[in-house]
């Protein structure tokens, strides 16, 4: 789900219970930037470990930079957050596999606990964009 301002704010909303209950979207562009916010897994990753909720997440982040326009090459931070029972060779083996070509900025941490039973990775994405957003252009625009 789209919704764009007048001010050309994009979002962009998967539809979770969570995000109607924590007032959020997964992720929102201003002009040339999108703020990917914490992603997890989804439910059916959990219990396959630390790499497989990694990926998972990571892939999630890029189709949500995707959706609002940029690419996963326009990916150029990440954040890492990593439960106590996290392998974190195992969430940079992760992030290698999904965004290894990219290079991004990335700061991985543990943390006390996350969110939900059995999430062992959650990660956040900041990306640039070089085209206006697709939704926010008007007739008399073009892709730059």
């Amino acid at each position: 789900m789209n919704d764009v301002t007048s001010q050309g704010r994009q979002s962009f909303r998967e539809g979770g219970a969570f995000e109607d209950e924590a007032g959020y979207s997964r992720a929102v562009r201003v002009g040339h930037l999108i703020a990917v916010s914490g992603t997890t897994c989804r439910p059916e990753v959990i219990g396959f470990g630390t790499r497989a909720q990694a990926v998972d997440c990571l892939r999630r982040i890029v189709a949500a930079v995707e959706h609002l326009g940029g690419s996963r090459a326009g990916i150029y931070r990440t954040r890492l957050f990593l439960a106590p029972a996290a392998d974190w060779r195992e969430a940079g083996a992760a992030h290698l596999e999904v965004l290894g070509d990219v290079a991004p900025a990335n700061t991985t941490l543990f943390v006390h606990s996350l969110i939900g039973d059995g999430l062992l990775v959650e990660a956040e994405a900041d990306a640039w964009a070089e085209a206006v957003p697709p939704a926010a252009r008007t007739s008399s625009q073009v892709p730059a």
